[in-house]
């Protein structure tokens, strides 16, 4: 306490201090509660970071608690040019009168999900693709690196993570080369994922005509108040005709030469026809959203061709949505399932609607199995991982660890006729607070084949049974129980 005896009274800052700091972590508890309306698991747990850590917890809030939801951040004037909300209206409407032509009438009793995904994501539906699938990196970077060497118009690259390594390095001389020929070429990073790249190299990228931007980058260098929201998407389109979606980044690491995760287990799909229309339009969005220098409406970037008979629906989600698109999809998924539900995940943090629907699957016989890597790149996420894992274990669930490498395939696949692969983890920050996209792909071969890398990759790994998890240490246990507890913040 300290006196003031020329005017006759002392202050004690310090009580004065901690009562200000009383008072905002009441107002905003209160906020939390009733005006940002979170769901209860979130709310309980921002309530108990202001409980425990109160000066630090109300920081934390203000850049990683916000809601953006409601926020109008893709907007692109001319998309009714393409007639998206025309064809999304139409086939609504062929769906509702039995009037939708299917090239596979066994994918028929489908429609209720091709129905969610175009009501709440105007996800048109497209039966023209042919799609290859990758689960290597080395394979996969050489087939776009091909692609990209004979593209002739464009160059369209959204990545999460954009190193300036070997491989970053080795498509970024492409794309220079390219801009050089006269071709268009935008690469899309976020600011985040890829905070480490290098200035120079961004630099050099933009002296030889490359446009490049970051997702929401920091307003004020090295503070970003949206830190917390982040464009997860990987997407590459070349010339409106091929389109790259999945899960690798373009980083050395992810062609296994990290040690520290050594082979990199992931799954990236190749995709001509239609498809690639609805890939383009969402990186056009992201793109007008993150650059000054809006992408306008032309048809050159809309010349895909007709190429197989597989059925896809690209399907995005983020924090500004009302609703949790993707994961509404995987949801209806397993509802759907008759025989079975295969899972590959790095991180396994879902929420009560999906645990339940799991959990379900699994107690009405549905053979359901989950895969998850045996080497966590984030140890909260990990122990909350193996917290929701016990639950589906008792109800008789089949749960496999990846031994090979660092597993990182986002794949869902069901009965062998559905699967769904893209960005969009089974976590609580897929679903509500990254900007993720997926493909959901209706095709029996397509499925069969992501079926067949499933069980590859059982052969390389362990089963984690109920007996062994009740063996786990009671360190684990109580890392599990707090990491569960901030599991709908992490």
């Amino acid at each position: 306490m300290l006196s003031c005896s020329k005017w006759g009274f002392s202050v004690d800052y310090l009580s004065i201090f901690l009562g200000i700091i009383l008072v905002l972590n009441i107002a905003l508890a209160f906020a939390i509660i009733f005006l940002e309306r979170k769901d209860a698991s979130s709310t309980w747990a921002w309530l108990m970071v202001l409980l425990f850590i109160p000066i630090a917890g109300f920081l934390l809030y203000l850049i990683f608690g916000r809601r953006i939801s409601g926020q109008r951040i893709f907007t692109w004037d001319t998309k009714s040019k393409l007639g998206v909300k025309f064809k999304v209206q139409e086939q609504l409407r062929d769906l509702e009168e039995d009037n939708f032509h299917y090239k596979n009438e066994d994918l028929a009793e489908y429609k209720d999900l091709y129905y969610l995904h175009l009501r709440n994501d105007d996800a048109i539906f497209t039966q023209d693709n042919s799609v290859k699938i990758f689960t290597d990196g080395q394979e996969k970077f050489e087939q776009l690196i091909e692609d990209l060497n004979n593209a002739e118009d464009h160059i369209h690259l959204l990545y999460y993570i954009l190193r300036h390594d070997r491989l970053g390095k080795r498509v970024g001389d492409i794309l220079m080369r390219k801009a050089k020929q006269g071709l268009e070429v935008r690469v899309l990073y976020d600011d985040m994922g890829s905070r480490k790249i290098s200035k120079k190299f961004l630099r050099r990228l933009r002296r030889t005509g490359v446009e490049i931007e970051s997702f929401f980058p920091a307003s004020i260098p090295k503070i970003n108040l949206k830190i917390n929201y982040r464009n997860h998407r990987k997407l590459a389109i070349i010339d409106g005709k091929i389109g790259y979606i999945g899960g690798f980044n373009i980083g050395d690491e992810y062609l296994g030469q990290n040690q520290k995760f050594g082979y990199w287990r992931d799954t990236h799909l190749r995709i001509s026809g239609g498809a690639v229309m609805n890939m383009q339009t969402r990186f056009i969005l992201d793109w007008n959203q993150a650059s000054r220098n809006d992408i306008i409406y032309d048809d050159r970037y809309y010349t895909f061709e007709p190429s197989g008979d597989v059925g896809i629906q690209i399907v995005s989600s983020g924090p500004d949505s009302d609703w949790e698109q993707i994961k509404n999809g995987y949801i209806k998924m397993i509802m759907s399932a008759k025989e079975y539900v295969y899972i590959q995940t790095p991180y396994f943090i879902p929420d009560d609607s999906l645990q339940d629907t799991l959990r379900i699957a699994a107690l009405s016989g549905i053979d359901v199995k989950i895969m998850i890597p045996n080497k966590p790149d984030h140890p909260f996420v990990y122990w909350a991982t193996l917290s929701y894992i016990g639950d589906l274990l008792k109800a008789g669930a089949e749960v496999y660890v990846y031994q090979n490498g660092f597993l990182h395939a986002k794949t869902i696949i069901v009965d062998g006729k559905i699967a769904s692969v893209g960005t969009a983890n089974i976590d609580v920050r897929s679903f509500r607070l990254n900007f993720e996209v997926n493909a959901f792909l209706y095709d029996q071969g397509l499925s069969e084949r992501l079926l067949a890398a499933f069980q590859d990759d059982i052969a390389l790994s362990t089963q984690m049974t109920d007996k062994l998890y009740r063996k786990r240490s009671l360190g684990v246990r109580f890392k599990e129980s707090i990491s569960r507890l901030l599991s709908p913040i992490l």
